[in-house]
């Protein structure tokens, strides 16, 4: 039997495997499973706050995770250690407490709402200083 190298890709996932005889993957199922996503008009806002904590030199990094029930935005003082602020956005919530949620290092909820713009102003307090 001759064995080859294919990358598969299902839901996302990545991985090498040298296969011999397998059933066939469902790329249908994959393709339907819907995913939750920031839109552009949501990361306009959220990239705009990361670029002036940037500026300031208050965060350094950053990751996005699309997944089936959540889209999550992490924010990183370095690219090694657990994010300092993830922006969390759960549409299953939107009737309820609001879509959107910021959650602290320690998994704390620090504002939760139905507006973006409202939710992203407890991290924009700390880019607020007294100056000598």
């Amino acid at each position: 039997m001759a064995f080859s190298r294919r990358l598969i890709v299902v839901a996302g996932l990545c991985q090498h495997s040298a296969m011999t005889v397998q059933p066939p993957i469902n790329l249908q199922a994959a393709r339907d499973c819907e995913r939750v996503a920031f839109h552009r008009t949501e990361l306009g806002p959220i990239l705009q706050l990361y670029g002036r904590m940037v500026a300031a030199g208050e965060w350094r990094d950053y990751a996005m995770a699309f997944l089936p029930d959540v889209a999550v935005f992490s924010v990183f003082r370095r690219a090694s250690e657990n994010p300092l602020y993830r922006i969390e956005k759960r549409p299953l919530l939107r009737v309820r407490q609001g879509q959107y949620v910021v959650i602290g290092a320690e998994g704390q909820v620090l504002r939760r709402g139905h507006d973006l713009a409202q939710v992203l102003r407890v991290l924009e307090r700390k880019l607020i200083r007294a100056v000598n």
